[in-house]
Order: structure tokens, then sequence, then C-alpha cells
């Protein structure tokens, strides 16, 4: 037997061998991965896929929180949503909230990006200042501006009286309670934009504004033709974090005002609140969540489709 035909001989031989280690080593690797995978798989489908089966089901029903009446009634609960007044003004409540706080929350982000951006002392100070609010809770911010505008007691009012202004009620006044909200949630979350904001101006080359001085651009002439269009994207995201979040506003509006006065602030979230756990009607409120589930995927699915015609 030639040389050249042992070798053949022994490479056929090894050539199976070769794919079972690979074969084993690649089974090894996915069990490994799904070892790793298992305890998010565990709590993922615990805690959201369940729920979410369970909630579907449980909107074709009569479920009470007393246990009773949990009968299947099709599509009863839909159609009786459809028709409720109630949910549909809570929804319009949710739709102006989102429309009059997502304008300021993303022009005042990118006024205060702007700012820190330019280079002013202490930068590290102006950070901290406009995130921090940020990392308080609800309930702070929330009681800390039910005493700010307190009609009697609370400062905002006073500093009004000093230059001349009447008192306003702020939080029970049904033309402004809605305004405070937003002043109040303007505060809270801005620092969020203003971040996304500021990492993104400055990932922006600084040879584009040492080449647009050269060219006789200002500063203004930079920030609308350089600045703005380079942080498009950004102002893309921004936008749609901001609507969905605003449309599941809870929070501020239940501690500050509980819907009130005369149920001008109360959202779609807090009317399933109280259908399902002071109206006892789980599988209604149920339907009406979907319902409400159902308005944020056309809605992202929408901006989704104008930012991808836009990027276009």
């Amino acid at each position: 037997m030639s040389a050249s035909t042992s070798i053949r001989s022994v490479s056929t031989q090894q050539a199976p061998a070769a794919e079972n280690k690979h074969a084993a080593r690649s089974r090894r690797d996915r069990i490994h991965g799904w070892s790793f995978m298992a305890p998010f798989l565990l709590f993922f489908g615990l805690f959201l896929i369940w729920p979410l089966i369970h909630g579907i089901v449980m909107s074709f029903t009569g479920k009470s929180l007393t246990g009773a009446n949990s009968s299947f009634l099709g599509f009863a609960n839909y159609a009786e949503a459809l028709g409720d007044v109630d949910m549909w003004h809570a929804l319009g409540n949710t739709l102006y909230f989102t429309v009059i706080s997502t304008v300021p929350l993303v022009l005042v982000a990118l006024l205060m990006a702007a700012l820190v951006n330019m280079g002013l002392p202490a930068q590290w100070l102006w950070r901290l200042s406009f995130f921090a609010p940020f990392l308080l809770a609800s309930t702070v911010v929330s009681l800390f501006f039910v005493w700010m505008f307190n009609p009697q007691l609370g400062l905002v009012n006073e500093v009004l009286s000093k230059v001349g202004i009447a008192p306003v009620d702020w939080l029970n006044n049904p033309d402004i309670a809605m305004w405070s909200i937003v002043i109040a949630t303007l505060w809270w979350t801005v620092g969020f934009n203003f971040l996304l904001y500021l990492a993104a101006m400055q990932n922006i080359p600084q040879a584009h504004f040492e080449a647009a001085s050269l060219d006789g651009a200002g500063g203004w002439r930079q920030f609308f033709s350089i600045t703005l269009p380079q942080i498009n994207q950004t102002t893309i995201m921004i936008v749609i974090l901001q609507v969905l979040a605003s449309l599941k506003i809870f929070d501020q509006v239940y501690q500050m005002t509980g819907g009130g006065p005369g149920g001008t602030t109360r959202t779609i979230v807090q009317y399933i609140f109280e259908t399902g756990f002071t109206g006892y009607r789980l599988g209604y409120s149920a339907a009406i969540s979907y319902i409400f589930f159902g308005l944020i995927v056309v809605v992202s699915i929408a901006q989704f489709a104008i930012t991808r015609k836009r990027s276009a």
C-alpha cells in the first residue's frame, strides 16, 4: 500500500470522529446556553406570558373580585366597553395628557442638553441637577407638588402673590388640574430625555463644527444645520418612548388628584384599576385593558411606519 493511500485511509477514519466531537461540543454548548436562559424564561413565562393569557381568557368572562359570576360571556364585555362613555372620557383625558406633555418633555430636554453641551462651568453639577429628580419615587414627587400647589400654603401661589396674581386652585380647577400634573411630570421625568439628548450631542464629531466655523456659520446656524439633523434619530426615539410612557400614566394622577375634579384628570389606566378593584368587575376591566393594549399597538405601528418613511 502506498503512503498516499495510507494517509487517505487515516483521514477517512478521523473525519467521523471529528464530526462526532463537533456535534458533542455543539450539543454541550446548547445545553449550557439553555441552562443560563432557563431562570429568565421561567420568570418571563410566569410573570408575563401567563398573566397575558390569563387576562385574555378572563376578559371573556364575568369574573368578579368576589369570585361570583365567572361564566363565559363571549364578547359582551368588549361590546359594553365600546359603548362605555366613562371609558371614552378617560381615554380622551389620557390622549390629552399625552399631547400636552410630550411636546414640553421633548423641547425642554433638548434645551437643557444644548445648554450643558455648550460647555458651561461645573457640568457635573448641571447634569446631576437635571437628572436627579428622575431618581425620585412617584409618591415623593406627587406629595412634593401637592404641597407646592396648595392654594393656601403652597409656594407657587406665594410667589404669584408677590407679583400681584391671585391665588390659583391648581389641583381642584377643572381647567388647570391636568396642566398641574404635566408640570409635575415635566420636572420629574425630563432628566431622562435630557441624558439621551446630551449623549447624542456629545457623539457628534467636532470636525463638523470646526468646518462650519471656517465657513462662517455662527452658533445658531450650527445648531439648526448640524446638531438637530445629527440627533434626529434620538429625537424620534425620545418621542416614541415618551408617547408610550404618557399613555400609561397612573401614579401622578392617582396621588395628586385622584382623577378629579369631576373626572377631568382620570386616565384610562386609573379607570381600569377602579373598574376591577373598586367595582369588582375583573372580567370587564380586563376587556378594557386589552382594548387599550390594542390602541397602544396601533400607535406603536403608526410611529414605526412614520419613522421608517422618514428614514427612507
